[in-house]
């Protein structure tokens, strides 16, 4: 904690230093007005009962009001400044926090739901949650002052009375720390509840979910999972509310029994001479003003430790390092493809207690040639795609880029020799030409380049026609309420239009080393699909290339077809071989082929290829 403590201070320091600054000096002055009117007034009222000249007696009153002013302005100006300095802390944060994120170059983390809620929880820990151990620190500071200097004002008038109120801030402090620590257990454990509520919230607003929710009566259904999901963690935060009043309770008690007891004993010793009026006012104020900042500090401390239990689920992402090993300290840069690309007898699995998706296999994608993949869901085709992009390793063996293993590679150089489009493809809330200028962030503003992929793509004239063409927002989530009904404030694209956009966005890429493209018309209809695929063989001429479809038609014309089953390698060669060889590929060509037939007529295309 105290570890936690000094680093969420130096990013509030470095944040913004002259609004710490400012904090600070607030935090000192207001610490000391309390004590200072305090013993103000003990020397005004004893004064005025002894009858002192009037300019001392002025003297201290202009003194009372100057603390009273400070006191009223003061408040105003640190919150101003605790605001200030809150969005910039905030700002640091958030961006330490999503560049700590994007340099996991391994997609592991992202599969695994206890980081999933550990990086929820770090999300969280922006400029609202981590005040109270950032700028909450000057709050602390200037308690700390103020119980200080009226304890000392206590002792000075009953050293037992400071120290009775000295030790009741004991039971109180481990109260409240004890609480915050409950707290932030309750909220690990209702986290997932949480999410799965958050879920079944999401249906409400989602457009491909209300279709089927209204076709198939779901709506009651997801609404009693949805209120199961939040009596989970309403039964949680109950939990905590009965046992924060328990304790409050009792807190209160407590301080309220030390003030009264100490009230008795300050009039006593007044009606016996041994205090003055001046000493009895600054008694019973001093006591209630210590009470009120041993409150605070309590309250500071115990909100400072509860922001500190979820600063550690940022500190655990920002200090995680790469799940990819690497293989060196000094990763190699990779050389434009020269001879091709091998996997040598790769095993893979996602987790040691999953079963084996690949099981040695062995391939090799030649420099200027094109290779499909084929197979049967979960095959391991997308996976492939995974290990060549490296965001796994291999869990045996080895995948080459021109002899040299990719774990030897800098990950994000090797990245940005390949185009990808993968088959869970993006759709973004931004532009059309955002959408596709994204595939090569540097040429994002290049019209021309984006004109052209999205004319590979076979997309260009959709969004020309759209209400501002390449300019025309791809979403309706961000329109205000005056922009209901206007149609420009933003389009909704369909299944295929959105599927050639992405490949627009990969085909940006279109001259890197390595162009894979993993079921690339599987949104679109006969039509658009010849077409797409007739430009994608024109492009991927003499290129390197992996082609992933279900389709084989699309797939026929490649330099070599790989038959992925069982994990492994079953078949391979060009259509007409596998056609010849009678085998998978054959009888899923014949299936599919035969599809396509007037019923009672022979798949001729594929009868004379058998």
């Amino acid at each position: 904690m105290i570890r936690d403590l000094g680093t969420a201070w130096r990013l509030t320091w470095q944040a913004g230093p002259l609004p710490a600054m400012g904090l600070l000096a607030c935090a000192i002055v207001g610490g000391l007005i309390p004590a200072s009117t305090v013993w103000l007034t003990k020397l005004l009222l004893d004064g005025i009962v002894a009858g002192h000249p009037g300019a001392l007696l002025l003297g201290w009153s202009v003194g009372l009001a100057v603390a009273g002013t400070a006191a009223a302005a003061l408040p105003q100006l640190s919150q101003y400044l605790d605001s200030q300095l809150g969005r910039s802390v905030d700002r640091l944060v958030q961006d330490r926090l999503y560049t700590a994120v994007c340099t996991f170059q391994g997609l592991s983390r992202f599969e695994d739901p206890r980081f999933r809620d550990r990086l929820q929880l770090a999300t969280r820990a922006g400029g609202g949650l981590l005040a109270p151990a950032t700028t909450g620190l000057f709050t602390m500071g200037g308690s700390v002052i103020t119980l200080v200097s009226l304890l000392a004002t206590l002792a000075v008038l009953s050293p037992v009375m400071a120290g009775i109120v000295a030790l009741a801030a004991v039971p109180a402090l481990m109260a409240q720390i004890w609480l915050r620590r409950r707290w932030a257990g309750v909220m690990l454990d209702i986290t997932p509840a949480n999410r799965r509520h958050l879920f079944y919230c999401s249906l409400i607003t989602d457009v491909s979910a209300a279709k089927e929710i209204r076709l198939l009566g779901l709506g009651a259904f997801f609404k009693r999972r949805l209120l199961g999901e939040l009596v989970k963690v309403q039964a949680g935060e109950r939990l905590m509310d009965r046992q924060r009043l328990r304790i409050q309770f009792l807190l209160s008690v407590l301080g309220s029994l030390i003030a009264g007891a100490g009230l008795v004993w300050a009039i006593q010793n007044a009606a016996a001479g041994r205090l003055t009026v001046g000493d009895v006012s600054a008694f019973v104020a001093a006591v209630a003003g210590a009470q009120q900042a041993l409150v605070s500090l309590v309250n500071a401390i115990a909100n400072a430790y509860q922001s500190l239990l979820t600063f550690a689920h940022y500190r655990h992402v920002t200090g995680l390092p790469d799940a990819l090993a690497a293989a060196s300290a000094a990763p190699l840069s990779p050389e434009p493809l020269r001879r091709g690309i091998e996997l040598r007898d790769v095993w893979f699995r996602y987790h040691e207690g999953h079963p084996w998706v690949l099981r040695g296999v062995s391939l090799t994608i030649p420099h200027g040639r094109s290779v499909a993949l084929v197979g049967l869901n979960g095959a391991g085709k997308s996976t492939i795609v995974k290990l060549l992009c490296r965001f796994y390793d291999p869990t045996r063996g080895a995948i080459l880029w021109d002899g040299v293993d990719l774990r030897d590679l800098d990950p994000a150089e090797l990245r940005q020799r390949l185009g990808v489009l993968f088959q869970d493809f993006m759709s973004y809330e931004l532009t059309a030409a955002e959408n596709i200028g994204v595939g090569d962030l540097p040429a994002r503003h290049d019209a021309p380049r984006i004109e052209r992929a999205a004319r590979d793509a076979m997309v260009h004239a959709e969004v020309e026609a759209l209400p501002h063409g390449y300019r025309t927002m791809l979403s309706r989530i961000f329109f205000t309420e005056s922009g209901e009904d206007d149609p420009d404030a933003g389009v909704v694209l369909s299944g295929g239009q959105w599927q050639r956009l992405a490949l627009a966005r990969t085909l940006m890429r279109g001259d890197r080393d390595l162009l894979i493209l993993d079921e690339p018309s599987a949104g679109l209809d006969a039509e658009a699909e010849h077409r797409v695929h007739t430009r994608l063989r024109l492009h991927r001429a003499g290129r390197t290339s992996l082609l992933i479809s279900h389709r084989l038609g699309a797939v026929r014309e490649a330099d070599e077809i790989v038959v992925l089953a069982d994990g492994g390698v079953a078949e391979r060669g060009n259509h007409a071989e596998l056609m010849a060889l009678d085998g998978h590929y054959a009888r899923l060509f014949t299936i599919q082929a035969s599809g396509y037939q007037a019923e009672g007529t022979p798949a001729e295309g594929a009868a004379a290829h058998r």
